[in-house]
């Protein structure tokens, strides 16, 4: 990630029932699939801890060869499968089909096809005793393999409730064997990002982040991560040429918080990072300084680790970008550095000889292009443990909310899927895994509030967790400081935490808006919203743990619910402006979905004067809340920065303060903005408008509604 402002970034898992689950590696299924005269199965539950497992199957076909398989099971204690690799895994209930990849879907006789999953439990996780292949009981061997830690894979000894979090106690999972890919990728599913850190420059604590802390750590592995990324910048902390050796306290300091978090059990990716536009930019100018400084770096990090746990991972480069490049000559230079990445790390032996190397397209662009230059080099390549890495932000006009983009629509969620589809066709399907090392949206910061609203990134939130996991895409939430509080480690907004967890393993239901506004004064009307039950079921609404009265205090027709003015007069209260009450819609699983209850009347405006370095707007707000500003001249051209479009960027371009009732037009918005009148038109989120004119002369700025 490269670093916009203190902690910003620049660039622009139980399942329902009734809800088919999981699909990986392909979306292809087995089409005439033929009868098998005969399988043995091997079941195997190598790891498991509180809520969780990992386990291993092997089918070997006893008959004629096949081509195209199905592997069918009953899971005798209800467990679920979460996330699947080298094999499409569907559900209903406790029957559990697993069909081919594209890859491997020819058996001949006597061989052995293997796949792989993680799964969840509640209360006990009794290994299936029986399977069919392509509808033909398999008589061989089938059943549990004791867990690594000794204790019986079957009966575990607590019953978590299935919101409950792993415990720091947690007994030591085992990695997938050496050669696996797709299961080491699989088993890092999910991840989280110590951003703005050890890439921090020049050192750890400079971008406002505090020393990192094994507690920490531990702390994360408590919330259901599997994996760290460590972005670590070198270019600060190392001598000159030719050696360029790194600081031995800097490396003793990466290597303190390395081993930290491999004794919590995490996994750990670490890479160069703001090195990436520093000095390997220069690449095409100088590609044998460059060449030189990568290879003294990486030979010194791979001899370091060489014998480090394979829950260790190395990623190449973050975000490769090169000066004065066409896209085509970036993806050149990009596999150039990869491939000496590739060789230089395996060259060291030990473990790195087999250890999972993680590379990036060019940008990490989720583009077809860039995936396909990737996969190319990949390819040439011809090594088993390689992975493919991309970094994902959403919808840009969405993620930074410019253009009007203030709400998740067809527009972030096509971006979203388009992306994801890519990702899936591009690797997955030919057994590469893939890892997004790095996703949030660029604009959700704890220090900016309002750019994004909540219940939108919530919908937003709900999707990445979903889609990724359907896609057997393993994801590395971007924390920069603006989810975790890495001092008290509390989430910053719990709400946002436990959707980011619960999209894991299911799904939650939404509803077109998180907010109901209404009069502050005058008469009540009933207010509607539309579900959006992502093939849940509504269970009704709920004020705290007292239910509404379906009828009285809320109707439903189809998806659409409707707050009777009854309900919401004795939700309000008083009507002080702002939030008055919070109710909220349970569905069959998942995160409830709040809704704020709003008492406002239109927000007015007065007269200003300032200047292009120093103007606001006296703004009431009388409970509302600004969504968006548009800027136009005259000629109703847009006016000011990004004039391809009227809608400015929020917090870039204009800021609300609530707290002094104003509207902050900054010196960004004005340094583009040409001597005249602009007229501006303030959205906010009830629905309501307000029209204000500034006229400019120089640096002189007055303004009135």
């Amino acid at each position: 990630m490269i670093l916009r402002t203190r902690r910003t970034r620049l660039r622009g898992g139980p399942l329902a029932a009734a809800v088919a689950a999981l699909l990986v590696a392909s979306t292809m299924t087995a089409v005439g699939a033929q009868a098998a005269g005969g399988c043995r199965v091997a079941y195997a539950v190598p790891s498991q801890w509180s809520g969780g497992f990992t386990a291993a199957v092997d089918v070997t076909n006893l008959g004629a060869p096949v081509n195209g398989w199905r592997l069918a099971w009953t899971f005798p204690s209800g467990q679920r499968v979460t996330q699947a690799w080298n094999a499409t895994v569907t559900a209903t209930g406790g029957q559990v089909t697993a069909t081919n990849a594209a890859w491997n879907a020819s058996v001949p006789t006597n061989g052995t096809v293997s796949f792989g999953f993680n799964g969840s439990w509640s209360g006990a996780n009794t290994a299936p005793t029986g399977f069919t292949l392509n509808g033909v009981t398999c008589a061989g061997d089938a059943g549990g393999t004791p867990s690594p830690t000794g204790g019986p894979s079957t009966t575990p000894s607590t019953s978590p409730s299935p919101t409950a979090t792993a415990s720091p106690s947690t007994p030591p999972t085992t990695p997938p064997p050496a050669g696996n890919p797709m299961a080491t990728v699989a088993a890092m599913q999910p991840g989280w990002n110590l951003g703005n850190t050890l890439d921090a420059i020049p050192d750890e604590t400079a971008w406002g982040n505090p020393l990192t802390t094994q507690a920490l750590l531990r702390h994360v592995r408590s919330q259901g991560y599997r994996s760290v990324r460590l972005p670590i910048t070198w270019s600060n902390h190392h001598g000159p040429a030719p050696d360029y050796t790194i600081d031995a306290a800097w490396l003793g300091r990466v290597r303190q918080i390395v081993d930290w978090a491999l004794a919590e059990d995490l996994y750990v990716m670490i890479n160069l990072h703001h090195d990436s536009w520093q000095w390997l930019n220069t690449y095409p100018t100088d590609r044998a300084g460059v060449t030189s400084r990568y290879r003294a770096l990486w030979t010194q990090l791979a001899t370091t680790f060489r014998d480090h746990s394979p829950r260790l991972v190395f990623e190449s480069i973050n975000e490769p970008q090169f000066a004065d490049t066409t896209d085509e000559q970036g993806d050149t230079a990009t596999r150039d550095l990869n491939a000496e990445f590739v060789r230089l790390v395996r060259a060291t032996g030990g473990a790195n000889a087999t250890r999972l190397l993680v590379l990036p397209t060019l940008h990490t662009s989720g583009e077809q292009a860039r995936l396909d230059a990737l996969s190319a080099g990949i390819a040439a390549l011809h090594d088993p443990n390689l992975a493919a890495t991309v970094h994902f932000y959403g919808w840009w006009p969405f993620s930074v909310n410019i253009a009007g983009g203030t709400r998740y629509d067809t527009s972030v969620e096509q971006d979203l899927v388009g992306t994801f589809d890519r990702l899936r066709d591009t690797f997955v399907a030919r057994g590469i895994p893939v890892v997004i090392g790095e996703w949030a949206l660029l604009a959700w910061d704890h220090t900016r509030p309002g750019i994004i609203e909540r219940g939108e990134f919530l919908k937003y939130l709900e999707a990445v967790g979903y889609h990724a996991r359907t896609r057997n895409l393993t994801t590395m939430l971007w924390d920069a400081g603006q989810f975790l509080d890495r001092t008290t480690l509390r989430w910053r907004d719990q709400r946002v935490a436990d959707m980011i967890r619960t999209s894991w393993t299911s799904r939650s239901g939404t509803a077109s808006s998180d907010q109901v506004y209404v009069p502050h004064t005058g008469a009540i009307t009933g207010r509607a919203f539309t579900l959006n039950l992502n093939g849940l079921s509504f269970r009704g609404l709920w004020q705290g743990d007292t239910p509404l009265a379906a009828g009285a205090d809320y109707t439903v027709t189809g998806t659409s619910v409707t707050l009777t003015p009854a309900a919401l007069t004795r939700l309000v209260g008083n009507r002080a402006y702002g939030v008055d009450a919070t109710v909220e819609a349970r569905f069959s699983q998942g995160v409830p979905w709040k809704i704020d209850i709003i008492s406002s009347d239109p927000p007015t405006q007065a007269a200003a004067t300032g200047t292009t370095s120093s103007f606001t707007i006296p703004t009431r707000f009388h409970g509302d809340q600004l969504a968006t500003m548009e800027a136009t001249y005259a000629d109703g051209s847009p006016a000011g920065p990004a004039n391809w479009t009227p809608f400015k960027e929020f917090w870039g371009h204009f800021q609300p303060d609530y707290t002094a009732d104003t509207i902050i037009l900054k010196p960004e918005f004005f340094a583009e903005v040409n001597d005249g009148t602009v007229t501006l038109t303030f959205h906010f989120w009830s629905g309501a408008k307000t029209t204000y004119r500034i006229t400019r002369a120089g640096t002189a700025v007055t303004g009135a509604p």
